[in-house]
């Protein structure tokens, strides 16, 4: 069986096909170019599977941001935890677990306990704490985010609640002379700053990381004093659509 998952982010479409329980390809292309190049309109967005190299598709799943601003003909839409926590199920094996997803513009965390979510909290109102946030700040340090996510240590204070102030903190803190690794540590730890009150809510041993931002290495450092074991998914950003195939494999019948 062949079931192709979308997750319609805010910036990327990402995809996932699985054939025969196995997830066999995944790649990623901008919202825009998503809609203009591979969608036609007809009271729903229709998806043209054979311009995205796919043939013979059995069933289609779908989620992520779009899925509440659209609808796609022939893809059954699911929410987005539940598509990010049935990633977590195929790719780990956990039942217990706290999963936290830090998108472009929005912060899931959920909480799962015997393979059943029991609580959870969203952020989709500040981009301080969400990938934008990171990326405003790494464009004006002029740096990618894969170097910035590597320092953690000795990090300078950036006290700022709102992404924009922060961006003219760190232009202060840049004019005061401190060195690019500070800088860099002091951006990572502000957003684990943000993330921790909402964190501190949610107590487990296993914290899953996915979107992104999982792959924030400094943050990932600043979350194990916080945790006993800090996983990061293989290739988080794909994992709300690997979600949606393995959600359609087990409703195959």
């Amino acid at each position: 069986m062949r079931i192709l998952g979308i997750d319609m982010g805010s910036r990327e479409v990402k995809i996932a096909l699985m054939e025969n329980s196995i997830i066999t390809k995944k790649f990623k292309l901008s919202t825009v170019s998503f809609y203009k190049e591979y969608c036609s309109y007809k009271n729903k967005i229709i998806v043209d599977t054979s311009k995205l190299g796919f043939e013979n598709i059995d069933k289609g799943i779908s989620t992520g941001y779009g899925r509440n601003n659209i609808d796609l003909q022939e893809f059954e839409p699911i929410n987005e935890i539940k598509a990010h926590v049935y990633g977590v199920f195929y790719q780990l094996s956990l039942k217990d677990f706290i999963l936290l997803d830090v998108g472009g513009q929005d912060v899931k965390i959920v909480k799962v306990e015997k393979g059943v979510i029991t609580d959870l909290e969203l952020n989709e109102k500040c981009a301080a704490s969400c990938g934008r946030y990171l990326e405003n700040m790494a464009n004006i340090l002029e740096i990618p985010l894969e170097e910035m996510f590597k320092h953690y240590e000795d990090p300078v204070e950036i006290n700022s609640t709102c992404a924009v102030f922060s961006e003219s903190e760190l232009i202060g803190k840049i004019a005061e002379g401190n060195s690019f690794d500070r800088l860099c540590s002091g951006v990572n730890y502000s957003l684990y700053k943000r993330l921790h009150p909402m964190l501190s809510n949610f107590k487990g041993k296993n914290l899953v990381l996915s979107g992104g931002v999982a792959m924030n290495s400094a943050l990932q450092r600043y979350l194990s004093m916080d945790f006993d074991n800090v996983i990061c998914l293989n290739e988080p950003q794909y994992n709300g659509a690997i979600g949606c195939c393995y959600y359609g494999n087990l409703k195959k019948s």
